[in-house]
């Protein structure tokens, strides 16, 4: 049977659009708020995890090549990875690695440090990205944060793509730090 797409079955389409747009211009990294906020908002109202299990272009593009063009093992997830140990250390670790990266963002603010045109892969690689960056209006401190917020992303999307090759296609969605905070928000409202 046939089920009928809805505007909301073609987001996948968004993940590489955003990163294409950002190898670009890095200023478009400040796009990806929408996707770090938006599911927090949502949780927080009576939409609850509708953005996971619906609106998560990501995860619906870790299916579309994991699925239909066949590039996941389609193994199951290790135990490890699913337990909650796991999901929360790996939630602190992105916190950490999240809160670095505003720091070094207000260090530019304030003029205490210069701007750095690289991406961090795996929060260790350094990879030059000046061509991205042609200076604006804005402070440097503008786009500090587009380099670091477009490296949390493209990290996360690279570990993304490593766990759909290696398993399920959806493999990252079981620790993803946002369904793990929206997750938790939705615990809380529970227990109001």
């Amino acid at each position: 049977m046939n089920q009928q797409k809805h505007w909301y079955d073609y987001l996948f389409i968004i993940t590489p659009i955003y990163f294409g747009l950002g190898f670009f211009n890095i200023l478009f990294a400040w796009v990806g708020l929408i996707f770090f906020l938006t599911p927090l908002i949502l949780a927080c109202t009576k939409w609850n995890k509708i953005y996971c299990n619906r609106f998560c272009d990501r995860g619906q593009f870790f299916a579309l090549l994991g699925g239909r063009f066949g590039l996941s093992r389609k193994k199951d997830i290790p135990k490890w990875m699913r337990s909650k140990a796991f999901r929360y250390g790996f939630l602190v670790f992105f916190l950490v690695m999240f809160l670095v990266m505003l720091w070094n963002t207000c260090l530019v603010f304030a003029g205490a440090r210069d701007l750095t045109q690289v991406v961090k892969l795996l929060w260790t690689f350094k990879v030059p990205w000046h061509f991205a960056y042609h200076g604006t209006l804005f402070s440097p401190g503008v786009a500090q944060f587009a380099f670091g917020f477009y490296s949390v992303m493209l990290t996360s999307t690279i570990i993304g793509l490593v766990v759909m090759a290696l398993f399920k296609p959806r493999a990252w969605c079981v620790f993803c730090p946002m369904g793990t905070m929206t997750q938790l928000i939705c615990k809380a409202k529970a227990h109001e």
